[in-house]
């Protein structure tokens, strides 16, 4: 219960201080997150604390995105899903090819470099525990892979808010570009919340296709491990993102009950709206105390460096695509 206590503090943190001046163009998810990696960076994680965190930085965040499925029109997603099905499938083709090809020119930890290439391209941490036990990963290289999924996602996320001023692409096409190129969900909602609701919601659409793409690409890889090891007894538990089905029905009941069949007062609808964005700034605290700068040491110096320069030229593109 404290670790939801304090990633409530902290977003509430967030969204005052997004109220300044200076801090009002990258908004309150951002401002939050900073919070929570400086956070962790001076005062330590508060170990006593961790079941909360993570209950705020995984459980809460898909309950938001849940809840923002209400904004987003349903023909909206039967007229971009299966396009932009196409686009992520190439993203995650993209990231993971030339992740692995730098990996190999460099001599980079295989396994470690695996992980990130699946959680560049797909979901960031999310994927990276999903495809660890496939992958046969130690708890080490899996965590030292989630914190920097967690980091430069963070990184990548507040550099699309900096240069959304002066990219030369409309609101919903910065949407979609975040959409495909950035790492977690919780980037993606981070880099096109400032751009407004509807490239929100079709930055969370792009990503939420990538993340339904993780399905078939567990099950591709556990094909391959076997192949590899020879080993065709083993089996691996994937798990179905089931908040994506949440997420469409929420969409569904936005587009066709409320304000057509059950009507809901303007309040009401604001109050949701507020309250998707606390939720997601608790999960923006949650996944900035999970960043630790000291364990990026040597061993990941290889595999981030592949991970990072697959990163940009995603972003390039993926934004020359569109």
């Amino acid at each position: 219960m404290g670790g939801i206590l304090f990633t409530c503090l902290i977003a509430f943190l967030g969204i005052l201080l997004a109220q300044l001046p200076v801090l009002r163009h990258i908004g309150p998810l951002a401002v939050a997150i900073i919070i929570a990696v400086v956070y962790r960076q001076l005062f330590g994680f508060p170990v006593h604390m961790q079941e909360g965190i993570q209950f705020a930085s995984k459980k809460l965040l898909r309950v938001a995105i849940i809840l923002f499925g209400l904004k987003l029109p349903l023909d909206v997603v039967f007229q971009e899903g299966l396009g932009l099905l196409a686009r992520s499938a190439f993203t995650i083709l993209f990231a993971v090819s030339l992740t692995m090809l730098f990996a190999k020119w460099w001599k980079a930890n295989w396994t470690m470099s695996m992980l990130l290439a699946v959680g560049t391209g797909v979901c960031g941490a999310a994927a990276i525990a999903a495809v660890s036990p496939i992958l046969k990963a130690n708890e080490e290289d899996t965590a030292l892979s989630v914190g920097i999924i967690a980091l430069v996602g963070t990184i990548f996320g507040i550099g699309y808010t900096i240069l959304l001023p002066v990219l030369p692409i409309d609101s919903v096409t910065y949407g979609y570009w975040s959409g495909l190129s950035l790492h977690e969900i919780a980037h993606v909602a981070l880099a096109a919340a400032p751009a407004g609701e509807e490239a929100l919601g079709m930055a969370l659409l792009a990503k939420l296709t990538r993340v339904l793409l993780l399905i078939p690409l567990c099950f591709i890889l556990v094909a391959w491990m076997r192949r590899k090891n020879g080993n065709a007894e083993e089996k691996a538990h994937v798990e179905f993102p089931w908040f994506l089905l949440g997420f469409i029905v929420m969409s569904f009941i936005g587009s066709y009950v409320l304000g057509k069949r059950v009507d809901v007062p303007q309040q009401a609808l604001d109050a949701i709206s507020f309250l998707t964005t606390f939720l997601l700034a608790m999960a923006m605290s949650g996944l900035g105390l999970n960043v630790d700068m000291n364990k990026i040491g040597s061993k990941t110096t290889r595999p981030l460096l592949a991970m990072l320069l697959t990163s940009v030229m995603l972003s390039i593109v993926t934004l020359w695509m569109l």
